[in-house]
């Protein structure tokens, strides 16, 4: 369930563009007018806000945008406005990059996307770094983390809710066998999880709790503790039940010392019209104090009122 709101009465496209172009004019940038527009309009109006911002104004809206924002509010307002196999395409890359590299993220838009989104995402990616993404993530990717994520970004599972559950114990037995042998990177322990459908890995997850009386990821780290393992353990949550996932990507952003504003806002703008709805029930289930809380405490201004207005905390 999506957190964003949009108003009952929207008013036009060119209404918007002007008042966006009025936010950018004169002495100082009117922040809260782009929050009231940009932060209460679905993928599809953002994307006609933005041809029609250029088709008037010469300029493509995320390069005035870039202009006149800065910091981790600029960040928010052009991951979101983006669309979101462009947005998909963009967070993969960084996450290929240096300084800003992360398996997690690459596996997380693995396995949190549908497989036409992941599709799309990389047909973005084609088109905005003239390569592929794969052949980024194999480039930048070494060992068995590679190993695992190149399938992963590849894939195009089927996205039926079908399940085989003979061959569901069957893999079961399987996992659990090479758990208890430290096969951790075997080929059938990659080949189940990076092309089984999502209702065939919960069947599977289903079946071993019922035979082992244990979750996957928890034998697993009770087995061993390293990347490779941590990766493997997210790709089965993120599989199986996403919530979860971000949850607790969201726990650790707002309660280290220090904001991780670089996955506080992934996961907001991601998710916003997906799933922030379950997320933010799942977070305060496990925690016990409501996300939008958490956040305002730990983050502040333009910032922290754009994160709130995608959360559906206001009623612009």
């Amino acid at each position: 369930m999506a957190t964003l709101t949009v108003p009952a009465c929207v008013p036009s496209v060119q209404e918007d563009v002007e008042q966006l172009h009025k936010a950018f004019s004169g002495w100082g940038t009117n922040e809260d007018l782009i929050i009231s527009i940009l932060g209460h309009r679905n993928a599809a109006q953002r994307k006609a806000i933005r041809q029609a911002y250029a088709e008037t104004h010469g300029e493509d809206l995320l390069k005035a945008l870039d202009k006149e924002l800065s910091s981790d509010f600029e960040r928010a307002v052009l991951l979101w406005t983006l669309e979101s196999a462009e947005r998909d395409a963009y967070l993969a890359n960084e996450a290929t990059k240096r300084w800003t590299s992360s398996n997690q993220v690459l596996m997380e838009i693995a396995c949190t996307r549908s497989p036409k989104e992941l599709i799309l995402a990389r047909e973005a990616y084609h088109a905005r770094y003239k390569k592929s993404l794969e052949e980024d993530v194999s480039y930048h990717t070494k060992g068995d983390c590679r190993k695992l994520l190149v399938p992963l970004i590849t894939a195009y599972r089927y996205p039926g809710d079908e399940a085989d559950l003979t061959l569901a114990k069957r893999e079961a037995k399987l996992v659990h066998e090479k758990i208890k042998d430290k096969a951790f990177t075997d080929d059938d322990i990659i080949r189940i999880f990076s092309t089984r459908s999502k209702a065939q890995i919960n069947a599977t997850l289903n079946q071993y709790k019922n035979l082992f009386g244990n979750d996957v990821e928890k034998d697993l780290e009770a087995e061993c503790e390293n990347d490779f393992v941590a990766l493997l353990t997210s790709t089965i949550q993120c599989l199986a039940y996403p919530e979860k996932y971000f949850e607790k990507v969201l726990r650790d952003s707002v309660n280290k010392r220090g904001t991780e504003e670089w996955d506080l806002t992934r996961v907001v703008t991601t998710r916003a019209e997906v799933d922030l709805k379950i997320i933010k029930d799942e977070y305060h289930r496990r925690n016990s104090v409501p996300l939008d809380r958490a956040i305002a405490k730990d983050t502040s201004g333009d910032y922290e009122k754009m994160l709130l207005a995608l959360m559906g905390h206001d009623d612009a």
